[in-house]
């Protein structure tokens, strides 16, 4: 049995119990995990917060590394795309077909709306956003 920390498209994060990776990769490509929240089944894996303390592998200081690049990616998208929320799909088509000034922008989105916007041919990138640490720890 193994444990994966899942995010879905919407942010939220939970715990998902699988057989072993074969039946992670299999269920996602049929669909069947969803977020205990909302019901996204946009559902990306994250990496692991459970760590071991000891010398560190060169697996775990890629994982370490890879977790960075996404943080910088996330921080990079915060302050250069403009947050329109739920809002995305409609937004992205008043810029697809000129009704809107182009622009970068985030938000979220339903598997419809994703598949409404690859339909008219509207490019985007889903990329899962970590969560804020708490500092307060």
């Amino acid at each position: 049995m193994i444990a994966y920390d899942l995010q879905c498209a919407q942010g939220h994060v939970f715990e998902g119990w699988f057989d072993d990776n074969g039946a992670f990769c299999e269920q996602q490509a049929k669909g069947l995990i969803a977020c205990p929240i909302c019901n996204d089944a946009g559902v990306s894996r994250l990496p692991s917060r459970f760590a071991i303390r000891g010398q560190p592998s060169e697996a775990s200081q890629q994982s370490l590394a890879l977790a960075a690049l996404g943080q910088k990616i996330a921080e990079y998208v915060d302050q250069n795309f403009d947050n329109v929320g739920p809002e995305f799909a409609k937004e992205a088509l008043k810029i697809h077909y000129g009704i809107n000034e182009p622009r970068n922008i985030r938000g979220s989105s339903t598997p419809e709306e994703e598949k409404t916007l690859r339909d008219e041919g509207v490019e985007f990138l889903k990329v899962p956003v970590p969560l804020p640490q708490d500092t307060d720890a």
